[in-house]
């Protein structure tokens, strides 16, 4: 109960955190961990300690399952050069100098030193996301960056795995081999599952049991692979890369509006439980410490924090001078502007990965107590760091307005259209002629740019018709004029009238 009770205190602060951090443009997980940590530092909070299993599944395969599902894999081949720099280079840079740190500053074993290094190495750009997408950044960019998000993740945890594995293994030779199978088998095991569940797909077609089926895959997923002992990170990315492929072509449109809400909301929902959790685990951590023990634990973890941010900053040069050099002799693509390695360097967010990360650490694992304390530090490190920073460095670097995705947008809108319009070649009855009618000038106004159900003089109209009929419709309601499954259907249908003649940002959910 009284987790219940701190979790339901931690979400109703996010939400009045949400619109600060709308009106100052700072990433929410920002306000989110400095809230966590105060509500867990409350008189009365409970001591709770998560299963480190339980936590890697609860909150890093939604997570991953988010972050893949909407990255499409053509993007790997396309940006495949900057991907492996900082989704793969970068990670095992930063894990490599935090590493060395563990080991001389604090005296940890390797494995536990590289452990610590795993955690805080990946980048949450998610983290950053809603900030990114709301200033106009170069589209290449913010695609290196998501990506960056995505496979980091799978890298580090990797190396995670690798690290505890290491501990408990007999020797590493034993270890080794497991992980080498682990990756090819993962990839087959989460492709496979994913066609099992487009196959159920069409019987579960607009039921409540397909929106229960989407959760208990994602975990099934996870906890299958770990039961076969296979690589349950890589199993996760390649079922929901899968899903985001050939899933959209199948699905109806109510399940996929009814998908993407409830998963929104259930990621927030996860973020809000991670940041309250590895906040609890810190209080009980500083209890157990003297005075002398946390101010020794803090002064680590700050180095810690420092050698993350510098290992990134010093990885993007050093790849910046690597690209120059391959441009000059074997040419290529250039190198990127100073003003994206700037950004790229500068978008080093720690988040949900690296609390579940830190949060499924064994209870008896060598310098565990450092390791989350050192953890939650980085995260609330670079939250405060970057997402204070970001959005005045973007407004002084002086991006180019990158109008790609407008012009992608309203040319693919003019092709919809037309196959509308030729769709209706055959007909030449009343009814086709005024729907035909209606395209071409919704045709008309895409061509120029415009979004037609934002601007067309008809669907405006459509949607004053639509508030004169849902005003009537709650008279009747009153007047009992009709009994309330009557009012709820037909509610319904005028909800569905006005999304159809919207435009889709009007009732887009977002953060705040």
């Amino acid at each position: 109960m009284a987790l219940f009770e701190s979790t339901l205190v931690l979400v109703l602060v996010a939400i009045f955190l949400l619109q600060i951090s709308r009106s100052l443009t700072i990433p929410y997980p920002t306000l989110l961990a400095l809230a966590g940590v105060l509500v867990a530092a409350l008189p009365g909070a409970p001591m709770i300690e998560i299963d480190p299993q339980l936590a890697m599944a609860l909150f890093i395969a939604p997570a991953l399952l988010n972050a893949s599902f909407d990255f499409p894999a053509p993007m790997l081949r396309r940006f495949w050069r900057p991907l492996l720099a900082m989704a793969g280079m970068a990670v095992l840079v930063t894990t490599a100098a935090v590493a060395w740190v563990g080991v001389a500053l604090a005296g940890l074993p390797l494995a536990a030193a590289i452990a610590l290094g795993a955690i805080v190495a990946p980048p949450d750009a998610a983290a950053s996301a809603a900030l990114l997408g709301r200033l106009n950044l170069p589209r290449s960019t913010v695609r290196v960056l998501e990506g960056e998000s995505l496979l980091n993740d799978a890298v580090a945890l990797l190396i995670f795995g690798g690290a505890v594995g290491a501990v408990s293994a007999a020797s590493v030779t034993d270890f080794v081999p497991r992980l080498v199978l682990a990756v090819p088998a993962a990839i087959a095991l989460g492709i496979g599952l994913a066609w099992v569940k487009i196959w159920l797909y069409p019987g579960m077609m607009g039921t409540l049991r397909n929106t229960l089926l989407q959760f208990a895959a994602t975990f099934a997923v996870w906890i299958i692979a770990e039961r076969l002992h296979l690589s349950a990170v890589l199993a996760v990315v390649a079922f929901a890369m899968t899903l985001g492929r050939y899933m959209p072509a199948r699905q109806t449109p109510h399940d996929r509006m009814v998908s993407y809400a409830v998963w929104d909301v259930a990621g927030f929902l996860l973020n809000v439980l991670a940041f309250l959790l590895l906040g609890l685990q810190a209080r009980s951590i500083v209890e157990r410490l003297t005075p002398g023990e946390i101010w020794g634990a803090l002064g680590f973890a700050l180095v810690v924090l420092a050698t993350v941010i510098g290992a990134r900053i010093a990885w993007v040069v050093v790849y910046n001078l690597l690209t120059r050099v391959w441009h000059r002799w074997f040419g290529g693509q250039p190198a990127p502007h100073h003003r994206v390695s700037v950004l790229v360097s500068w978008c080093g967010i720690r988040g949900l990965v690296t609390l579940a990360t830190a949060l499924a650490l064994p209870a008896g694992f060598p310098g565990r107590d450092v390791i989350v304390l050192s953890a939650l530090i980085v995260v609330l490190g670079t939250l405060a760091l970057y997402g204070l920073t970001l959005a005045p460095l973007i407004k002084r670097l002086g991006f180019e307005p990158d109008r790609s995705f407008d012009r992608e947008l309203a040319d693919a809108r003019v092709m919809l259209l037309d196959a509308g319009i030729e769709s209706l070649d055959r007909r030449e009855d009343a009814s086709a002629g005024k729907l035909r009618h209606v395209l071409t000038g919704e045709r008309k106004l895409a061509s120029e740019g415009h979004n037609p159900r934002a601007v067309s003089d008809g669907h405006h109209l459509r949607r004053r018709t639509l508030i004169a009929e849902r005003r009537k419709l709650m008279q009747l309601r009153q007047s009992g004029a009709i009994e309330d499954d009557v009012f709820h259907v037909l509610l319904q249908e005028l909800d569905w009238g006005e999304l159809a003649a919207s435009p889709p940002g009007r009732f887009r959910i977002v953060e705040g």
